[in-house]
């Protein structure tokens, strides 16, 4: 072979190569054309931060449940009382009917 064939021959070799390379390089390229143009989806927060606002609402839960269980006792006890009230109201209220019927049947 002779050097005129041998230069040839690599610079064809070297032609297909430099192909290979615009054909490795566009496919690069468009894959990160396409890697853009998906939409992102949102990063879930770390299981650390989810357990924290887990511990938050249910302290916020506790919390809650008191104060209801707080006013329910209130409420309770002023039923108690307003209840107390009228049961003297009522046995005032029969003593005297009672003492009215006596003084008539005395009559």
């Amino acid at each position: 072979m002779t050097d005129l064939n041998k230069a040839s021959a690599e610079a064809v070799e070297a032609a297909r190569q430099g192909e290979q390379f615009a054909v490795i390089l566009a496919a690069i390229q468009a894959a990160q054309i396409i890697q853009a143009q998906q939409p992102t989806t949102p990063a879930t927060p770390p299981p650390v931060v989810v357990a924290q606002q887990s511990s938050a609402g249910a302290a916020g839960k506790w919390l809650a449940i008191g104060i209801g269980g707080s006013m329910l006792m209130v409420t309770v006890a002023f039923a108690a009382v307003a209840l107390a009230i009228a049961s003297a109201c009522i046995a005032l209220v029969a003593l005297v009917v009672y003492g009215i019927y006596r003084d008539i049947r005395k009559r």
